[in-house]
């Protein structure tokens, strides 16, 4: 607890010290470059990270934007802790999820995004942003001090375990380290394993200490993390399919000229496409590393891992709103 009380204290002084210091050139002539940066905590070797470089350095070779990038958790281990900063005026780009801002922000059916088994193909991301459903959740977020920007596939997410996993039954009673919200709690109170949301940065040592049984995650975090090194099986389950939910300061935004920000939204949702395929094709060298390092990858009955979390939503234990399904896939195929 003291660590993390530090760790926050830390975050929140340098935070602040940022903002100030771009609050200082913003407000000394308009011919000043934007400052912003791309805070997250994936290794900068994975897509989500690469991705953010991307973007930066495309809004830089503009003469327009200054944009740095920390990852690896260089600000934050916590990824909701660097959304609360961007909350309170920082000048900060955060890749966080759609489950994740559906918690920390109160509104229930953004969960739906990364809720089990109902988006399974990462094409109708490039759609998103056009839905009616979207802009308004748009509208809600920026109520509360942050724009939501663009959604990135950022991989499907797979159990990585120290013990077998090829059935439901299996995953009785070990700790995972899963989301810390109300899908990861749906999907450990129907598949039978105690949910564990600590922070990324806490898994690798948790396992190795054997505080942990594994977490579930994707693979290029995985690979990124060198998980290979204390799990040795991946039960192929596919039951989120991640996206980064890119979410920035309000302030920020909202202090840029129409044409940056015209600027900024567009390299931001093409990079995000364009990272989103990458991400894919790159997968299977990833699973054949983890291979090469001894891991063993089951291929489990996915229609079995659906059967059991279909009370998920016959109890409505999300609290979607009535024919929220049936409307985002409308909106999604117009």
């Amino acid at each position: 607890m003291k660590k993390l009380f530090r760790i926050s204290v830390a975050l929140t002084i340098g935070c602040a010290f940022l903002f100030s210091s771009c609050s200082k050139k913003a407000s000394s002539g308009s011919s000043k470059k934007v400052q912003v940066t791309f805070a997250g905590t994936e290794a900068a070797t994975t897509g989500q990270s690469r991705m953010m470089q991307a973007v930066a350095d495309k809004l830089n070779a503009t003469g327009r934007f200054d944009a740095s990038v920390q990852v690896a958790g260089a600000l934050s281990g916590d990824t909701d802790a660097l959304v609360t900063q961007a909350k309170l005026g920082v000048s900060l780009v955060v890749p966080s999820d759609p489950g994740r801002l559906a918690s920390q922000f109160n509104i229930p059916d953004l969960n739906i995004l990364m809720s089990p088994y109902i988006l399974t193909d990462p094409a109708v991301l490039k759609k998103l942003p056009d839905t009616q459903l979207f802009k308004e959740w748009q509208q809600e977020l920026e109520k509360q001090g942050i724009v939501y920007i663009t959604n990135m596939y950022n991989g499907f997410r797979c159990f990585y375990t120290t013990k077998p996993v090829k059935s439901v039954s299996d995953l009785s009673g070990l700790r995972i380290r899963g989301f810390g919200n109300a899908i990861g709690n749906g999907l450990a109170k129907y598949l039978g394993f105690a949910n564990i949301g600590i922070s990324w940065g806490e898994v690798f040592p948790g396992i190795q200490q054997k505080t942990l049984d594994g977490c579930e995650v994707q693979v290029a975090t995985a690979d990124g993390a060198r998980l290979y090194e204390v799990v040795k099986n991946i039960a192929m389950t596919r039951h989120y399919m991640l996206q980064s939910a890119f979410v920035c300061s309000a302030n920020f935004y909202n202090s840029l000229s129409p044409s940056d920000r015209d600027l900024f939204v567009k390299t931001m949702r093409e990079a995000a496409f364009e990272y989103g395929e990458i991400i894919r094709n790159e997968e299977s060298s990833y699973y054949d590393n983890m291979k090469a390092h001894g891991v063993t990858i089951t291929d489990v009955d996915i229609l079995e891992f659906q059967k059991a979390i279909e009370p998920l939503y016959v109890n409505n234990d999300l609290g979607f709103s009535a024919g929220l399904k049936d409307r985002l896939f409308k909106e999604l195929t117009e």
